[in-house]
């Protein structure tokens, strides 16, 4: 088997880059799979979706609090616990924030991600022999995997061109 280079994820359907597609997957799915996504759930998705870069909770806080004044942290959390168990955000457990999935409407993924540490930039890289690997690792290990999600930190390519 050829291996397959690693890419960021270019479908347009999938990328959070643009905000309203995402948004629409998510709902679709939601539709799908008989899940509720409720007016704060949706207005926490919008504005991870949004987000130029993966955004904290607390940010997320002030940023709803604008549009919903009762808004709080526990409030915030419940959304982004929904998000985060059906698959539409990640959470990037090195730096404690929340980015939009790629794939939406897939349930169950292992994602590797590359994060700059200087402008905090997030991205998903999309190799499934680095997947697999991990995944056949646990396995040879009896470990029974629920989750994964590598992050790898260093510098994007703007951040180590403007360093050189």
């Amino acid at each position: 088997m050829a291996h397959q280079h690693p890419h960021a994820c270019t479908d347009p359907r999938h990328h959070v880059g643009d905000a309203a597609a995402y948004v629409r997957e998510v709902e679709r799915a939601c539709a799908e799979r008989g899940l509720r996504l409720t007016p704060i759930r949706s207005a926490a998705l919008r504005l991870v979706a949004a987000a130029a870069r993966p955004i904290k909770a607390y940010d997320l806080l002030d940023q709803m609090k604008a549009a919903h004044a009762a808004a709080a942290p526990p409030t915030v959390y419940r959304a982004l616990d929904f998000l985060l168990a059906n698959g539409f955000v990640h959470k990037l457990e090195s730096i404690n924030a929340y980015i939009g999935c790629h794939h939406p409407r897939t349930a169950q993924h292992s994602v590797p991600f590359l994060i700059c540490d200087r402008c905090q930039l997030a991205v998903e890289l999309e190799d499934a022999q680095v997947v697999a690997l991990l995944e056949a690792s646990a396995r040879a290990l009896g470990f029974h995997a629920q989750a994964q999600t590598l992050e790898v930190h260093g510098l994007c390519a703007h951040c180590a061109g403007q360093a050189a």
